[in-house]
């Protein structure tokens, strides 16, 4: 599979890692919730000042044990009540408003990048696997919620009770706290090492669970040609590689974070016992109090735990950081086609005039094989011309950069004299009917399908598309009719009514430009008939161009334009073509004759 290879080179070819500064990205996605920022910033400021203040009420206590008076005993153990109330309220604030900014900001984002992919143009399709798209939305953005919506304000409630129990543990046992920042160092040096090597392994499994997404996409979505050509054996065999792959990398990734939890964790509190058993003797001594020891090390346990949590943290940020590079790519990913800063507006009404002026175009992942060749063609307001020709002779091509799906390598194509690149997609888009070569059928109700051609039509006008098409009838015996669910890609619907519909649909837009792509080449011979009587009546009044095979179809078009290897061969009616000999007589005697007269 040459795609997937390239996808696998591309994976091996990318950076394994950046900075957690690069979830900086995220800043335009954060910037319209300030007021909520600030609430949250709030709430977990005086979490953090509360807990700080704890260990100084627990002081009192522990050194009022002995008093005289059970009042005062009972006034600290009040405060400190006091305290660890208010600690719950915050906290809870806390998570309540975090947990909201991270949610909202990730749907901000998934919107985002959705909005981004569905305008991109064909030829971005053919660099990326859909699957990978989607496991970029899905899996990536939930990385990056659970940063926003926890690591983050967890990180900076760590951080805050970092310095601020620093510097009370300075003013509780200046002595105590030298000690304790000698074992600082030892604990920075296998957070930086192994460390980068978090940031690789996470980057790497996050691609590799995006292969693996992809691949499985692409199969389910064509699970039954799979099964016709008892592919599955080697479709498992695929997705487990990919799979154990991604397993592999998390393996790797989960064992080094595991040892850099152990050599913190334990560098961390083996540093506290050394002190408490120091502290333990000046009390002995009568230098410091057996309360100050215990806020000491009270003081001592929370740095040391926060130190742990940030190493813990830091592997989180280090993957959300993976992920953000992931979405800023998809994000800011440029496409090959793209409407002008100022965009020219389109002529109105339109009039349906067509014309290709010295097209030379490929495919972007065909640059060595022109598609079209110099081509020049006229096509006047209300004119029905058909396309003809071999397999890969332009004709779909055409089609394509009639719709500026893709835009032409030289020359220019016009709709009523106005380049298209020089107008919105959008625009110019709304006043042309594409029936596609392979019908589309959305995974709603058969009237919402019809109805996609024009979003404010009436059921009325849905069904009388839906006769004209001749696609009632078999709409009509579904179980609920045209409320009936027709699957996903229209699993429920045969090959004919899914074309039948997918023309009612070009029907219901009513657009002065109507482009048909082998628009009956799934309909048996008595609803070709019909349709094509649709068709007929539809090209009276409107500019069509049709794309056909079956030369049958093509008969009553005013023009037909004979195509082979990019380039017209041919132009005129049925039957002058098939006086003229050549290409198109050839095709004509082998439909018609089954090639008797050859």
């Amino acid at each position: 599979m040459p795609r997937r290879a390239a996808s696998d080179a591309k994976i091996a070819d990318r950076e394994t890692s950046k900075r957690v500064g690069s979830l900086s990205a995220l800043w335009p996605f954060l910037r319209p919730y300030k007021l909520l920022m600030g609430a949250a910033v709030l709430a977990l400021v005086l979490t953090a000042c509360i807990s700080l203040i704890l260990p100084m009420a627990v002081r009192r206590v522990v050194d009022n044990f002995n008093a005289q008076s059970g009042e005062i005993l009972d006034q600290y153990f009040t405060a400190a009540l006091a305290v660890a109330a208010l600690l719950a309220l915050g906290t809870g604030l806390r998570y309540a408003l975090v947990t909201r900014l991270g949610e909202r900001v990730v749907a901000d984002i998934r919107k985002g990048v959705f909005d981004r992919v569905i305008e991109m143009s064909p030829a971005f399709f053919e660099r990326i696997m859909t699957g990978e798209v989607l496991s970029r939305i899905t899996t990536d953005t939930t990385l990056i919620l659970s940063v926003i919506g926890s690591s983050v304000s967890i990180a900076l409630r760590n951080f805050l009770i970092f310095l601020g129990g620093l510097v009370l543990m300075v003013f509780t046992s200046a002595k105590l706290t030298g000690l304790v920042l000698l074992i600082v160092p030892l604990i920075i040096v296998p957070i930086l090492t192994l460390g980068r090597r978090l940031r690789g392994l996470s980057r790497e499994n996050q691609d590799w669970i995006a292969q693996s997404s992809g691949n499985a996409s692409e199969a389910l979505l064509s699970v039954q040609t799979v099964q016709a050509f008892t592919h599955e054996r080697a479709s498992r065999k695929l997705f487990a590689v990919l799979t154990e792959q991604s397993f592999d990398a998390a393996r790797r990734r989960i064992f080094t974070r595991a040892l850099m939890t152990v050599i913190v964790i334990f560098l961390v509190f083996a540093g506290v016992v050394s002190v408490l058993w120091i502290g333990a003797r000046d009390v002995r001594e009568g230098t410091m109090t057996a309360g100050m020891l215990v806020q000491f090390v009270i003081y001592a346990i929370m740095v040391a735990g926060s130190v742990a949590a940030l190493s813990e943290i830091w592997g989180e940020l280090q993957r959300a950081a993976g992920a953000t590079e992931r979405l800023v790519e998809l994000l800011g990913t440029d496409d090959a086609v793209q409407d002008p800063e100022n965009p020219v507006q389109v002529p109105s009404p339109v009039a349906g005039a067509l014309r290709f002026e010295n097209v030379q175009f490929s495919y972007p992942a065909r640059r060595d094989l022109p598609a079209l060749n110099d081509l020049d063609l006229d096509i006047a307001p209300g004119e029905t011309v058909a396309l003809v020709g071999p397999s890969g002779a332009g004709k779909t091509t055409i089609i394509q950069l009639l719709q500026r799906f893709y835009d032409p390598d030289e020359g220019t194509v016009t709709l009523d004299g106005v380049a298209l690149r020089d107008m919105a997609r959008r625009e110019f888009r709304a006043h042309m009917a594409l029936v596609p070569q392979d019908p589309v059928i959305f995974a709603t109700s058969a009237r919402e399908n019809i109805r996609f051609g024009r979003l404010d039509a009436s059921d009325e006008e849905v069904e009388d598309a839906a006769r004209a098409a001749a696609a009632h009838d078999f709409i009509a015996a579904l179980p609920e009719g045209y409320n009936t669910y027709v699957g996903e890609r229209g699993v429920m619907l045969s090959g004919g009514q899914k074309q039948r519909i997918a023309i009612a649909r070009a029907i219901l837009r009513d657009a002065p430009v109507l482009l048909l792509d082998e628009a009956t080449s799934a309909l048996d011979a008595e609803s070709e008939r019909a349709v094509q009587q649709a068709v007929d009546a539809m090209a009276r009044t409107r500019t069509t161009v049709i794309v056909a095979h079956r030369l049958a179809t093509v008969k009553k078009a005013d023009r037909i334009v004979v195509m082979d290897e990019g380039r017209i061969v041919a132009t005129g009616s049925h039957d002058s073509l098939v006086a003229e000999g050549g290409l198109y007589a050839r095709l004509a005697r082998l439909q018609f004759t089954d090639g008797e007269a050859a």
